[in-house]
């Protein structure tokens, strides 16, 4: 990542009262798509990050540089307005903040990012969460983890306009080091489970492939999961989403629902609990059961769910082939974008060598990997006064 401290002092000069963000990008684990059915999902964070090196203003107006577009932009915090480029995320973090009664100060700085952008790592809601805790530092104003987490996503669904879900911000804001995130999407409840990888890592790869499908397949598996709620309902008046179904009641009450209704559902409830399947294993350090679910989960989005790709199966399957890989699956919403790997170590070298070869081979695609372990969530790391 480029020197930060250097980039501020070419577009911004003396570092004078400067302060640092830093936000992680994240992975998930287990659980696919199932956030906006109110259910269970196991994140956790991930090393690459967002930085922001901020220094406050004496007015209202916002004036950033991003190294990873090449553009310095800036905006009133008088007049927030949509311009569809990456600067609608802190607008909307601004917009959302200043509805919840919180002092917007103006500022100043320069933004790196390694998190690769539209892959599944979420890179937009680390940029909105780092924008947060900004303004929140700048108005003396803290927030609890899940308070920004909320925030962040009401920013990106009303003033992005993206639907997501409530997993991404949540990880970033809350994760631990050396611990995925146990989270119940609809209380936001968290449990910290431990993750420290002695013999292991967590490889994710990036397809390389587009993935010009997953936004308009969100939605539409979104409305499927409304629909299928709907005439569940009629047969369980009290269940509020689909988290509600129990595989059993799912079993007995699969005939009503419509073929595709009934394969999403089938994926929601099974993964629900594999999530708490995945989260006792690693509480007991099980890593063969953990790699299993993750097996379980990509089989369950690809022909349940079908949110996978030719490529992300090619990557899946060769994985799944190789000495010391104990599981795979994709992540993100599918479509393109990344999966996810757990490999031991002594497997690792070999692994990341023949992955990228092979497959551009079978596809004349680039496949680029990234060995992870579990970050801590975003925080402000360093106040800088000095001139």
């Amino acid at each position: 990542m480029t020197d930060l401290h250097s980039l501020f002092s070419q577009h911004f000069g003396a570092m004078a009262d400067c302060f640092l963000v830093r936000s992680p990008g994240r992975v998930n684990l287990v659980g696919g798509h199932i956030d906006y059915n109110a259910g269970f999902v196991l994140p956790m964070a991930i090393p690459m990050s967002t930085q922001l090196l901020i220094r406050p203003r004496h007015d209202r107006t916002i004036e950033l540089y991003s190294d990873k577009f090449d553009t310095k932009l800036s905006f009133s915090l008088d007049h927030i307005e949509k311009n569809h480029d990456w600067l609608d995320y802190i607008k909307g973090v601004a917009r959302e903040l200043a509805s919840a009664q919180v002092p917007l100060h103006g500022f100043e700085g320069v933004i790196t990012s390694d998190i690769p952008t539209a892959s599944g790592l979420s890179s937009s809601a680390s940029l909105e969460v780092a924008a947060a805790l900004a303004f929140l530092h700048l108005a003396e104003q803290p927030m609890s983890t899940a308070e920004i987490a909320l925030l962040c996503q009401r920013a990106e669904n009303k003033f992005v306009g993206v639907n997501c879900g409530i997993m991404d911000q949540m990880a970033i804001a809350a994760g631990h080091k050396d611990h995925a995130l146990l989270l119940d999407c609809r209380s936001l409840e968290t449990q910290h489970i431990p993750f420290k990888l002695e013999n292991h890592s967590i490889v994710i790869t990036s397809s390389g492939a587009p993935r010009e499908l997953a936004s308009s397949a969100y939605n539409e598996r979104r409305a499927q999961s409304e629909e299928a709620l709907k005439i569940l309902q009629q047969h369980l008046p009290l269940i509020e989403a689909l988290r509600d179904v129990s595989v059993e009641e799912f079993e007995q009450l699969e005939h009503h629902l419509p073929t595709v209704l009934r394969k999403r559902v089938r994926h929601v409830v099974t993964e629900i609990a594999r999530v708490i399947r995945a989260t006792q294993a690693l509480q007991v350090g099980n890593l063969h059961e953990f790699g299993l679910c993750m097996n379980e989960s990509h089989d369950s989005l690809r022909d349940n769910y079908e949110v996978s790709s030719a490529q992300l199966d090619w990557l899946v399957n060769w994985s799944r082939e190789q000495p010391g890989v104990l599981g795979a699956r994709l992540t993100g919403a599918g479509f393109g974008g990344c999966i996810v790997a757990l490999v031991e170590n002594e497997s690792l070298l070999d692994y990341n060598k023949r992955l990228p070869q092979e497959y551009l081979k079978s596809t004349q695609l680039n496949a680029q990997s990234w060995v992870c372990t579990a970050a801590a969530g975003a925080a402000i790391q360093q106040t800088i006064h000095h001139s």
